[in-house]
């Protein structure tokens, strides 16, 4: 089979000839994993490699299922790798191998574009998100992104569990007014 020139065929190469389709797959996708999985691991190159393989894996099984959807392949390909790196990323913080780093919000937000499946509504979120002022911006992208505990939020920020845990209520009533005005906002223009 000659080389593909869309996801559709990429995903027709990789049922038909694995091994095809997969040296296809990183000649168009490795550049773009490789940078995502190394902005959320950049301090091993090793682990960030294992998790752009996994993506590939992953890739492998699903192409099936994915040929038939309505899913970009880009996309999809792209947030199964920064779930798989944020995924080690936990491990290894759990094992004491990384420490914490203090740009770790800013890669984040970067790689939050990426997620290309997200509905308007989420989308809306990570923008005011990616609006908020630190520490709160670091303290909601560390729970509800990295889904770390407060105490680990507040070690790292060197603040009481507490405060970590207020600005985190402050914060989503923030967030619920804004969505709410906005809907209205926006509603109003359809009038």
């Amino acid at each position: 089979m000659q080389r593909p020139t869309n996801d559709a065929q990429l995903l027709m190469l990789l049922q038909a000839d694995a091994d095809a389709g997969l040296r296809a797959a990183m000649q168009a996708y490795a550049p773009l994993l490789k940078s995502i999985c190394g902005r959320v691991l950049p301090h091993d190159p090793q682990d960030a490699e294992e998790c752009m393989a996994d993506a590939f894996v992953a890739l492998w099984r699903h192409a099936a299922a994915l040929a038939g959807g309505q899913v970009p392949l880009r996309a999809w390909l792209a947030v199964t790798a920064r779930n798989a790196a944020i995924n080690r990323y936990h491990r290894l913080c759990r094992t004491g191998t990384v420490p914490l780093d203090d740009g770790l919000a800013e890669t984040l937000g970067e790689l939050a574009e990426f997620d290309r499946t997200a509905t308007d509504k989420e989308d809306a979120v990570g923008a005011l998100v990616a609006a908020m002022a630190p520490p709160d911006r670091d303290i909601f992208l560390r729970r509800y992104y990295l889904l770390q505990p407060c105490r680990e939020i507040a070690a790292a920020l060197g603040m009481t569990e507490n405060t970590v845990h207020v600005r985190l209520s402050r914060g989503r009533e923030r967030l619920r007014r804004a969505l709410t005005h906005q809907e209205a906002t926006d509603h109003a223009k359809n009038l």
